[in-house]
């Protein structure tokens, strides 16, 4: 899927290279009063390689999050752990950078994404674990169709900390369901 495909009206998506390292490294540190122990974007050229080389895996599909109007660089959104067989499901990963929080651009990737793994990667299943907290995050996964399965107690360690979890997934008969025209 290149081009078009992964664009919508406002973004578009595209791999990370190391040219991004200082653009992405430089939106990661002016969120991280935003992130708040949320996420762990990378923070130094280090990190950044480790992201790059992570999103190149073949059982990952990581993208960059880019404005249209001027390529700028505005978050990030993946599919990790993707399993196909009999299982055919991934787990989703996403985070805007601060400065561009609430124009949407958010909702549009993960669209962008769902009709990547849907579509392309014949996923049956994409499951997000969002911190309690996390209101932005639960409502952005709740308008695209995804449905809270339970929560999960000091699920994953970000920022150092353990955190607790809602456990919350879409089915592609669910994606279907909501994206008739």
């Amino acid at each position: 899927m290149k081009g078009r495909s992964l664009a919508s009206q406002k973004i578009f998506l595209r791999a990370p290279s190391q040219r991004d390292a200082a653009e992405f490294i430089a939106l990661s540190r002016a969120s991280l009063e935003f992130h708040n122990g949320r996420v762990s974007p990378p923070l130094n050229a280090e990190q950044f390689a480790d992201f790059i080389r992570r999103s190149r895996r073949p059982d990952t599909a990581g993208f960059l999050v880019c404005r249209i109007a001027d390529g700028s660089i505005v978050g990030a959104i993946n599919l990790s752990q993707i399993f196909l067989g009999g299982f055919r499901s991934a787990y989703l990963g996403y985070y805007v950078g601060g400065p561009y929080a609430a124009y949407g651009y958010m909702t549009e990737a993960l669209q962008l994404m769902l009709r990547f793994a849907f579509t392309h990667l014949k996923l049956h299943r994409i499951e997000a674990n969002i911190q309690p907290d996390n209101v932005a995050s639960l409502a952005l996964v709740r308008r695209a169709g995804f449905v809270c399965e339970g929560f999960s107690r000091r699920y994953l360690k970000i920022s150092g900390r353990w955190r607790d979890h809602e456990r919350w997934a879409i089915l592609v008969e669910d994606w279907k369901r909501n994206n008739r025209s």
